[in-house]
């Protein structure tokens, strides 16, 4: 099989992307950190709050799908490693 250079940019590229989402995760969770401090805002907002360890979540699984594909598993492959079944049906639903 041969590499084309689209493969080889590809493959950079979703790295790239999961190393930027990575950097994204960082920046909520500190968010997530510093309002929890505040123990009256915790407690008036919990409910709220927990919204971001879900997005903590996605951007984690986000990030690890891209590596996958980036060391060359398929697009399926990388989908079923997937561990939020939420994520995983609408991966599976956008390639068809």
């Amino acid at each position: 099989m041969m590499i084309t250079q689209t493969d080889l940019l590809s493959t950079s590229l979703c790295a790239a992307v999961a190393e930027e989402i990575r950097g994204v995760r960082a920046i909520i969770e500190q968010l997530a950190e510093t309002l929890v401090c505040d123990e009256r805002f915790a407690t008036d907002y919990l409910d709220q709050l927990q919204s971001f360890d879900l997005v903590i979540q996605q951007a984690d699984e986000s990030a690890d799908l891209l590596d996958r594909v980036a060391q060359g598993q398929t697009i399926h492959e990388a989908i079923d490693r997937v561990r939020l079944t939420v994520i995983q049906e609408r991966l599976r639903a956008a390639i068809g």
